[in-house]
């Protein structure tokens, strides 16, 4: 059976994030406690005036095929919120409606990318990055970011990176599972290099809102008009509106790209979820309970955020740095020496506590932690992982 998979797929590896989660939910249908901080969606009900459009969408009969690229009401919606919070101006041809953020990225990375292209990817990365890239035939070309920068790519690395096969750069920001924000002088630098040598960039901006104390999120492609016409800016409703089960995301480009996409897009999925985009639209129409729901999740997230580096700071045998963005901490166990796939198969097993290994985002020697649960919960995890830190 195996001769009949194709080698593209044989040769990438399934999303560690969602196994490490799958293990803790059978575990905990085996009766046993599990402390979870694997998660990567926030653990707040979708606001309940976007529930209700969802429902009337259902019952007024939206429940059929939509424009591929997305109902226009909402490819407006996106568009003008664009301009007034990111500052920079698409028109609704310019936007395609995708089925998550996720699904955004793999849209836009097939979209440009041919057999053997080069994309340059920072690590730690999102997990599902280099995956994308081989899908796509690329070659994913990993530069590897130090705890003393906070995991950030410098512009030196990033051109010491190039080759002539270079197509696409990916830049997350605010980042996972780092929890890092590129500054508006640190993009520049990025962005100068990139537009001079015609790099395509894929800015995955999904943590946008998740932003912390006097940090500000910055849209690469609002610096200048040549990043705009160089930059797939993607984004979408899961972690903002926590709407993460209702897989909704967009990409705004310059539109020959964003004709490719919806191309892609139309012998695929066809569209996103028809209901879904009328949700995903009142929560951009409701602007100030949109507003208020957003600003208490940040509220009740920076809690968690300093309770947990707080004590993680108190942990011996490990480095971590105090995330600026987005919801985790990525924790370098470096000095503890264990591989981070069996030592989070030792955490979850001995300590049932659940953390994502490190592996996962190209860093062998660090594990990242969630903080989209309870503080009880973080509490008892965090006690268990020091635990385990101060016996390994």
């Amino acid at each position: 059976m195996d001769d009949l998979i194709s080698s593209r797929v044989k040769n990438i590896t399934p999303s560690l994030t969602l196994a490490v989660t799958n293990q803790a939910k059978l575990m905990r249908s085996q009766g046993e406690e599990v402390y979870g901080l694997a998660g990567g969606e926030p653990d707040q009900d979708t606001p309940q005036f976007i529930i209700d459009a969802g429902v009337e969408a259902l019952q007024s009969g939206k429940t059929k095929y939509t424009p591929s690229s997305g109902i226009p009401e909402l490819r407006e919606a996106i568009a003008e919120k664009l301009a007034s919070e990111n500052k920079i101006s698409y028109t609704p041809q310019e936007i395609v409606v995708n089925a998550g953020a996720k699904h955004s990225c793999y849209n836009a990375i097939a979209a440009v990318i041919e057999e053997g292209d080069e994309v340059i990817i920072p690590a730690p990365y999102w997990v599902s990055y280099p995956e994308m890239v081989r899908l796509a035939g690329g070659v994913p070309i990993i530069v590897e970011t130090t705890f003393e920068n906070e995991w950030k790519m410098t512009p030196e690395q990033f051109e010491d990176a190039m080759s002539p096969k270079t197509k696409m750069l990916i830049i997350n920001t605010p980042g996972n599972p780092t929890g890092s924000i590129y500054t508006e002088a640190e993009l520049r630098g990025i962005g100068e290099i990139a537009a001079y040598e015609e790099i395509v960039i894929l800015s995955d901006e999904i943590y946008e809102n998740m932003v912390y104390g006097d940090n500000k999120h910055v849209s690469i492609a609002s610096l200048s008009k040549e990043l705009r016409d160089l930059t797939i800016t993607v984004n979408g409703f899961s972690k903002a509106y926590s709407m993460t089960g209702w897989r909704l995301g967009y990409t705004a480009a310059p539109k020959p790209l964003a004709d490719a996409i919806a191309k892609i897009q139309s012998h695929t999925t066809s569209n996103a979820c028809t209901f879904a985009q009328y949700g995903a639209l009142a929560a951009l129409q409701n602007k100030e309970k949109s507003a208020a729901f957003m600003t208490d999740l940040v509220a009740e997230y920076d809690v968690r955020r300093e309770f947990l580096f707080n004590r993680l700071s108190e942990i011996p045998n490990i480095k971590v740095t105090n995330p600026k963005g987005a919801f985790y901490f990525f924790v370098d166990t470096t000095e503890i020496g264990i591989k981070s796939q069996n030592l989070c198969d030792k955490l979850l097993n001995r300590y049932q506590v659940a953390a994502v290994p490190g592996i996962a985002f190209g860093h062998d020697y660090g594990v990242r932690l969630s903080f989209c649960t309870t503080l009880d919960v973080l509490a008892e995890g965090i006690s268990r992982f020091d635990d385990f830190c101060r016996t390994h």
